[in-house]
This record gives structure tokens, sequence and C-alpha cells, in this order.
């Protein structure tokens, strides 16, 4: 289910990351360059304030608490209320209500709030109905009862938003602006002069590809002397000297290989992402609909992960149904295991060094399908599919797509998934994302048995623009109903080829019969 490369020697496979590197393989791996920064895992709660959650979730319960109370009596059994701000909390947390951006306000928040609230009071009425005899609430009292529980929370937000832009003021953190003059420089004075919002530039980042060839003063009136960061010893430097904690990017993090390795840099340090300005508009997606600014200039956090509420879900699926799937088709494995070591000789899995989610390499394995052949042609070839070296077995393995079963060993350590985008090898991964711009944004989700861009027909020597938009696309759109219906149509395609294969099995074999015929007549 993707490009195939020739086998490596069993000397020249890669060892895992814990063993003594070898000599051989050096040569083979290349360095890891700006080329190849990749996404890793997220982090949950980067670049959130945390002394900003917990007061808005405790003004949540207190509002809570105070309308229950006032509506329902002094004699609510506490069980009751818990329920309430409990549902309140998931509620607040599925919209985004507990992650504010730089500039929050309380009036942004209340439709949200009272969408809520409403939600919230409907359920806990009809609760009170099955349990209390007697009349349900009255209407009026539950409208009441939604806007008061609407302006208590608006109340409580609207002090925590003021305590914030207090302590911001007081204690900003430090942040580095990458982008190009002027935009650069405009924003960074913005954010000097209003320090409300949390952020004291400290440097400005410029990627590689955008630097001028002859360095030159900023221009007159441009605001701030702040120092140009332009290598990655300086950044680092800076990120320790001034414990920066924001990243802002005026362009887009992911334009060129230069941005995106910055985006990258940032990400392991540790610091928020924030797109401003003209980047905002284009990439990022606001954790609820009411915009943001940093003193006019547009703002959103940029999300770098796919959706987090659904990643546990995923990961328990790849647990369930591929241990099934080792069990059911352990026939099957031994079947073409044993083929494979008859037909071919010794060496039945094929071992070989892959880039997974964050750029993080494994080791996928597979049946062989191929002779040994160069180490450097076995990490460097994109695809074998014509190859004539390819050996009987191997052809019935590629075809029937058999030869990918022992990667649901690989699925059940954690290294892939069984729905994803397909890893591919270092040399290629570094040449695709230098290539194709949006390359290196589909390491944020595990690999895959199969994706979307498998099930359709991007496998083999095929675009990889195209794979790496239909990638992408995947994870920005991800949810549980996908997955399973990517595995329902790689399924069903299966089906068909084993049709295909039987039903030119019995061609030949009419053809066979024939001949035999023809000869005796």
């Amino acid at each position: 289910m993707t490009t195939e490369s020739a086998d490596a020697p069993h000397a020249a496979r890669v060892p895992p990351p814990s063993a003594a590197p070898r000599p051989a393989t050096v040569a083979v791996r290349p360095p890891r360059g700006p080329g190849l920064e990749t996404l890793p895992p997220p982090r949950p709660g980067r670049g959130v304030r945390r002394r900003t959650v917990a007061p808005l979730m405790a003004a949540d319960c207190l509002a809570t608490t105070g309308t229950a109370l006032l509506v329902l009596g002094p004699d609510t059994p506490p069980t009751l209320l818990g329920a309430m701000a409990l549902t309140l909390l998931l509620l607040h947390a599925q919209a985004g209500l507990y992650r504010p951006g730089p500039a929050p306000s309380a009036l942004g928040d209340l439709p949200a709030l009272l969408g809520r609230a409403a939600v919230c009071w409907c359920a806990t009425a009809a609760v009170v109905a099955a349990v209390r005899p007697g009349p349900a609430l009255p209407l009026a009292l539950l409208v009441c009862a939604v806007a008061a529980h609407t302006v208590l929370g608006c109340g409580g937000r609207g002090a925590v938003y003021r305590a914030r832009r207090g302590a911001a003021r007081r204690t900003p953190r430090a942040a580095l602006i990458v982008g190009t003059d002027p935009a650069a420089r405009q924003l960074a004075a913005a954010l000097h002069a209003h320090p409300e919002y949390g952020m004291r530039p400290v440097g400005l980042v410029a990627p590689a590809s955008m630097l001028p060839a002859v360095p030159h003063a900023p221009p007159a009136g441009a605001g701030l002397p702040l120092p140009r960061l332009t290598s990655a010893q300086d950044i680092t430097r800076a990120v320790i000297q001034h414990t920066v904690r924001d990243a802002v990017f005026t362009l887009p993090p992911y334009a060129d290989p230069h941005t995106f390795a910055l985006l990258r840099r940032f990400i392991d340090q540790g610091s928020a992402i924030w797109l401003a300005g003209a980047a905002a508009a284009r990439e990022g997606r606001p954790p609820h609909p009411d915009p943001d600014h940093l003193w006019g200039f547009a703002c959103r956090p940029l999300d770098t992960a796919p959706p987090q509420h659904g990643s546990w879900v995923k990961r328990a699926l790849d647990l369930v149904l591929a241990a099934l799937a080792l069990v059911v088709a352990a026939p099957v494995l031994l079947g073409c295991a044993l083929a494979v070591r008859l037909g071919d000789g010794p060496g039945v899995i094929f071992r070989q060094e892959r880039i997974g989610r964050g750029g993080r390499s494994f080791i996928l394995l597979k049946f062989r399908t191929l002779p040994p052949c160069d180490a450097h042609e076995a990490a460097t070839r994109s695809s074998v599919a014509d190859d004539g070296r390819t050996t009987r077995v191997g052809r019935l393995l590629r075809r029937t797509s058999l030869d990918g079963l022992p990667q649901l060993w690989n699925v059940l350590r954690g290294e892939m998934s069984l729905v994803g985008p397909r890893p591919e090898r270092p040399f290629l991964a570094q040449q695709f994302t230098q290539s194709y711009a949006e390359y290196g944004a589909r390491h944020r989700m595990p690999a895959g048995l199969t994706g979307l861009a498998q099930v359709h027909g991007l496998r083999g020597d095929t675009s990889i623009e195209d794979r790496a938009r239909f990638d992408n696309l995947y994870i920005d759109s991800w949810s549980l109903w996908q997955d399973i219906r990517i595995m329902l149509r790689t399924v069903a395609r299966l089906f068909r080829l084993f049709r295909l294969f039987r039903l030119f099995r019995l061609i030949r074999l009419f053809r066979l019969i024939r001949l035999f015929r023809l000869e005796d007549g």
C-alpha cells in the first residue's frame, strides 16, 4: 500500500535506536537537515496559560452552583449540583472556552455560555421532573435560570480576564516574532506598547530563504531595535536566556522547508505558536468563532495536532482490531512465511527504517518480496513495482497486499496505526519535504497501514503531491467514522483483488485444459 524499495541485505538493515550504530548504515542514512524537520507529537496544554484555566473553571462552577441554589432551593442534592457543574465544564471544554486567546472577552464568550447554559438547564429540568414527584419547572423559571446562569458566568469570566490582563502587564512572557520587515517590526512595536497581551518581544527571526542578500539596518521609525536572529544557535540562546514561551508567525509556517524547520524548533522547545496578520487569515483554527487580535493584527493559535478528543479512541481501536487480525490471520501469516522461506530462501521478514509521527524513525516489518540487494539502493530507490528481480512468491504477495501483514505488529507496538499516512524512508522523506510544502505536515499523525490516499488509488509510483494533499485532508477532518470507512474500503478492495486473482488463475487453468485437448486431438 505504499512505495516499496528493494530489500536490503541483512547486514544493512537499520537497527533500533537503542542499538549501537553500524558503520554500514551511516552511508545510507542521510543527515537530518531542515528538509526533514517535522512536527513532534503534541504536548497537551502547550501554550495555554494554566493560571487562567483554573480560575475560569472555578468561576463556571460558582455560577452553576449559585444559580442552582437560587432556582432549585437550598435543599438541592449535592449529587445534582456536581452533575450540573461537571456537565458545564465538559461542554465549555468542548467549545474551547478554556483555551482563551491573547485578548479574551467575556462578551465574546456570551453566545457559547448562553447556549450551553440552556442545554444544561433543560437536562436538569428533565432529571428533576423524573426524580421529584409533582409539577415540572415552569418555563418562565427555566428561562430566568438560563439568563441568571449566563450573567453570572459572564461576570465571573470578566473578573478572571481583568485579573489576567493585569498580571500580563506586570509580567509579560518573552516572545519571538517570525517574519520579515516591515510586518514583523510593526507587530513587535505594537506588542511592546501594549503589554496587556502578555507578550514581550525579545527578537526577530527570519527564515533563511527570506533573508536579504545584503544585511541592512531597519528602516527609520521601524520601532524597537530588536536583534535579528539568523541561526539555530542564536534562536536556542535567546530561548534559554529570555525563557521564550511564545512564537508569533507573521507568515505561513508551512510555506517552505526553512519556515517549517523553524516551526519544529519552537514546538520542540515548548513554545506556544501564534499566527498573526496575513498568516492568521490563511492557516490556524481558532478555539471558538470569536475573532482575536493583537492590537489590530488578526491572531489565531496554530493547532499543530490532530483532534485530541479522539486520540485514545483511535488507539483503542488499533489495539483491538490489530490483535484480532493477528489471531485470525495467523494461518495466512504462517503460510506466507513458509512460501517465502521455501521459495526464496532464508530471511523471511524484511526490516527497513521508516519515518513516523513527528519525524521519529521506526523499523517497519514486511514479508520479503525481493532478493537481497545493495544497501544504498534499498534506502533510496522510490519504487520497485516493475522490478524484474521480484520472485514468483513476491509477486503474489504484492498483488494481494499480503506482504504488509507483519505491520500489524508495528500497530500493536504503537509505531503505526491502522489508518494514517503511509510511512516513507528518511532519504525520500527529506527529498519530498524539500519539494512539496505540504508533505511535512502529514507527520502530525501516526503512520498507517492504509489511508485516504491509498483508497483513492494513490499507491506505488503515483503523485507525491496528491498523496500529501489527501493525507493532510484526512488529518484535518479526522473522525472515527472516517477511519472505519477507510478500513471497510480497504477490505473491499482486497476482496476484489482476491476475486480477480482467482479469475486469472481459472483463465489460465482453462487455457491449459484447452491446450491439452488440442494436443490429444
